[in-house]
């Protein structure tokens, strides 16, 4: 019996409890309303009025309320019955409830065992259920270790066929190689050998070196120079083969380059040789050395001749510049009174009349004037070559502008047209490159042909060379005659003439004087020409000057 059965088999008792009362209150109403019907009929019945009403409605009415009470004495006494035996009933039933009520908290209670039961059961399921899932987990990673174990174990097998296949192939290759090696190593014995006929065929002494200096190898040439064995040279020390320095009593040379030292001889003598000596590194660790020398006695006679010679070379260009000066300047004095005394003599043969005494004067003056072109043009080489003014930044546009303003007569007699392009700013002698613009500028309009309308372009633009340095190349272009280029070199020197006095005034000194400006620059000059195609040269100077001369 459940909880709910049981209360409601508490409660039934006290309800039919209720409805007996109920019952006897409307039993005790029929009663009273009866009783009252009753007694309220019999004082009608006993008036007068109603003594004369019908006696056969009265004794109905009188039945009527007796029944009415009978019927309600009726109903109490079976409602009292019916009570009993529903009170009997619910007794029973409350007894049944309570017994019920005793099974139901027993079956609870077993409910409730068993419900620890199961919650146990299934705690111990789920136990189970996650041992279960791990044993699983476990079989799996079983399976895939076994799996990948036995992948391992077909590899390994796979490597073993494989390494069993390589053995043979380099068990079968194994003689083919021992052919290769002895025929590698006859050839690098062939190379071995070929190297030191080399290095004993080098007319340089070669020695090698081991960490303490001493020798280990030696070729005939050191032991040619040296005047020792080679089998004396093998395990001495560089020191004691060579002595060097101004040991043994010997003073070292001086004004030897670093790369020069004093060895000397077995038997003492000492002579100049030029050395570099190279360590030997294998894997990064030096094991010894390379000393490979040659005697440069021959060398450094032949030099010291050169020396002599340059000096004494320059000591006659000094003179024979001097020489230039001091005879130009004493050719000017007798030449002036040559051409005084023949102006004299103009004027006073005029008086005369003799055509050949004028034709002998007119020729006296004009020689007279060639000797004094040639001897200012000599006087502006020798300037050159002396070279007294020192470098400084030159603007060539205005320097080619001032050189116009000079010329400007010339060509305003030629008509000529001249296109001066953007010329930089270089390191120069202002002088000499005025000198250089004038000399080039005046050519171009110089050697036209006849009638010949002169143009002529100055152009300049930067180069770079090889070395890095910058350079300035000029170049002027004219129409005039040109010439073949096979007289190129003879157009700079001095004196030097393509053509006669009587065609194109000049001395031949213009552009040699070009080129000792350029050379003293540290620059060159050359020409592009061809026959009545007019001619361009081009001058290369350096931007910057950073010789000595340079500097002021």
């Amino acid at each position: 019996m459940t909880e709910q059965e049981a209360g409601l088999g508490e409660k039934n008792p006290a309800a039919g409890e209720w409805f007996m009362w109920i019952a006897m209150l409307l039993v005790m109403a029929c009663l009273g309303t009866s009783g009252w019907i009753y007694w309220r009929e019999t004082r009608v019945l006993s008036s007068p009025v109603m003594q004369r009403v019908d006696q056969g409605m009265t004794k109905a009415a009188l039945v009527a309320v007796g029944g009415w009470g009978l019927g309600g004495v009726c109903l109490l006494a079976g409602t009292a019955i019916a009570g009993r035996c529903w009170r009997r009933r619910l007794q029973a039933a409350h007894d049944k409830g309570r017994e019920s009520h005793a099974a139901a908290a027993m079956l609870k209670m077993q409910f409730t065992e068993s419900l620890h039961s199961n919650q146990e059961l299934h705690r111990r399921l789920s136990e189970l259920d996650s041992r279960t899932a791990e044993a699983e987990q476990q079989a799996r990673n079983l399976t895939s270790s076994n799996a990948a174990l036995q992948e391992e174990i077909n590899k390994r097998n796979r490597a073993e066929r494989a390494l069993t296949q390589k053995r043979q192939e380099l068990e079968s290759s194994k003689s083919v190689l021992e052919l290769h090696v002895q025929k590698r190593t006859h050839e690098l014995q062939t190379l071995q050998r070929r190297y030191e006929m080399i290095l004993n065929s080098a007319g340089e002494g070669i020695c090698g070196l081991d960490l303490e200096g001493r020798a280990t190898f030696v070729n005939p040439a050191v032991a040619k120079i040296t005047g020792w064995q080679i089998e004396e040279l093998i395990g001495k020390p560089e020191q004691e083969i060579f002595r060097r320095n101004g040991t043994n009593g010997h003073a070292a040379e001086t004004g030897l380059n670093a790369a020069e030292q004093i060895f000397y001889r077995k038997d003492g003598s000492c002579f100049p040789v030029e050395l570099v000596k190279t360590p030997i590194n294998e894997n990064g660790k030096e094991v010894g050395a390379v000393l490979v020398f040659k005697d440069i006695t021959e060398r450094k006679r032949v030099e010291e001749t050169l020396s002599q010679k340059a000096a004494e070379l320059a000591r006659s260009n000094a003179e024979l510049e001097q020489f230039a000066f001091v005879a130009s300047h004493d050719l000017q004095e007798p030449l002036r009174k040559i051409q005084a005394f023949g102006d004299r003599l103009k004027v006073k043969s005029s008086r005369d009349q003799s055509p050949e005494v004028n034709n002998y004067l007119e020729r006296m003056q004009s020689a007279a004037a060639r000797m004094q072109t040639l001897i200012n043009d000599l006087l502006t080489f020798s300037r050159v070559i002396r070279g007294s003014e020192p470098f400084a930044p030159v603007e060539l546009t205005s320097v080619a502008r001032e050189v116009l303003g000079d010329l400007e007569v010339r060509i305003e007699k030629t008509k000529a047209r001249i296109e001066i392009g953007e010329l930089p700013t270089i390191d120069a002698d202002p002088m000499q490159i005025r000198q250089l613009m004038l000399n080039l500028i005046g050519n171009a309009l110089k050697f036209q042909p006849p009638e010949g309308v002169p143009v002529v372009k100055v152009q300049g633009r930067i180069l770079s060379a090889v070395s890095g340095e910058q350079l300035c190349e000029i170049s002027i272009q004219d129409n005039g005659i040109g010439f073949d280029e096979k007289y190129l070199e003879k157009i700079f020197a001095v004196f030097q003439r393509l053509h006669g006095r009587t065609d194109y005034e000049g001395t031949g000194v213009g552009l040699a004087v070009c080129r000792r400006i350029t050379d003293r620059h540290g620059g060159t000059i050359t020409a592009r020409s061809k026959p009545g195609e007019g001619a361009t040269f081009i001058v290369t100077l350096p931007v910057r000057q950073t010789r000595a001369e340079a500097r002021p």
